[in-house]
């Protein structure tokens, strides 16, 4: 049987009624599908931009933009070159700077030095020539032979290498000197934090063999220690590091938790990510942001993550010119 022209539109239409009422009840109980098929989303929609951009200026940490930072440094007035090489748990460094009267300081130069000494992968021969040249270099850039100094870390006290570096040192006539835990963490404490800053922050200096956490208690220093970033090797678990780490971690005054002034190897990897130009303080991002790869930097991320759940600090500073053995240098006449 044929069916006319009128027929076909009749049927045509009761079948568009029929899938029309059939999509809006599917819809109806899939209000994603039914949002979705009202108000598609655009590429500048929020809701389907996942890539989240910062406003500008801002730095995207796991916790929201860095506060800013504007804190300068003042210059030494008439200071005198003055030079000391870090015995460390990681190797030899050396700096060069000019102190004034008043102990202002302003770092000069710096050399990092030969990881492998302290891994007892060189030669005493190889120390000899390597400290020599440190020296050497000091001479050339006009610190006195007297004004040369050496000092031993509190990590580096607990390594096997440490010995050959002081013998060849003495084999060449100089005094060695070294340092607790405790007076490191003070000496850095005079290195790293301004005297502006002294009632409302605190310093931790995360090295390899160890971590030291100080402070001013009205005009006294204090320290505490704890884990070093090379923790792992000794099979220790994260667990029991962040426990220790936030005990010591709590001893800080809590009127001193504003800001914290960080330096150490593992804070210097994380600051390079987010440092600004040549600037001598740059802020870490929050420690959720750092996605770290070899096991020491996650052993210090994890110190660092500990430190900052235990004192609720929102502002860690890196000071890319800061060390304890400047510290040191600062405790010495003129």
């Amino acid at each position: 049987m044929r069916l006319t022209f009128a027929s076909k539109a009749i049927i045509a239409a009761i079948i568009l009624i029929g899938l029309y009422f059939g999509i809006r009840r599917f819809t109806a109980s899939n209000p994603d599908l039914a949002q979705t098929a009202q108000s598609p989303r655009s590429a500048t929609d929020p809701i389907a931009d996942t890539s989240s951009t910062p406003p500008t200026g801002e730095t995207p940490t796991a916790s929201g933009a860095k506060a800013a930072f504007t804190y300068t440094a003042p210059e030494p007035v008439n200071g005198k070159l003055k030079g000391v090489v870090e015995l460390g748990a990681s190797g030899f460094n050396s700096f060069i700077v000019r102190i004034d009267p008043q102990r202002t300081w302003k770092l000069e130069k710096a050399d990092f030095g030969n990881s492998l000494v302290m891994e007892n992968m060189a030669s005493d021969d190889d120390i000899r020539k390597g400290l020599k040249a440190y020296i050497g270099q000091m001479l050339d850039f006009g610190v006195g032979g007297r004004d040369i100094h050496f000092v031993v870390s509190s990590g580096a006290l607990k390594a096997e290498g440490t010995g050959k570096i002081v013998k060849a040192l003495k084999g060449l006539g100089y005094v060695v000197n070294t340092v607790t835990p405790e007076k490191e963490g003070v000496l850095g404490l005079r290195s790293v934090l301004p005297a502006s800053f002294a009632d409302r922050a605190f310093v931790a200096d995360i090295g390899s063999g160890n971590t030291k956490i100080s402070w001013l208690d009205g005009n006294q220093p204090k320290s505490v220690e704890t884990f070093g970033a090379k923790y792992f090797e000794k099979g220790t678990t994260d667990a029991t590091v962040a426990t220790e780490v936030k005990e010591k971690a709590n001893q800080v005054p809590a009127d001193l938790r504003a800001t914290c002034f960080i330096i150490g190897g593992v804070p210097f990897e994380m600051a390079k990510k987010v440092r600004n130009g040549k600037e001598r303080y740059t802020v870490l991002d929050a420690p959720s942001a750092y996605q770290l790869d070899n096991a020491k930097s996650k052993a210090g991320l994890n110190i660092y993550k500990s430190i900052a759940e235990a004192t609720g600090c929102k502002q860690f500073v890196f000071d890319w010119d800061a060390n304890f053995t400047i510290g040191y240098l600062l405790t010495l006449p003129n």
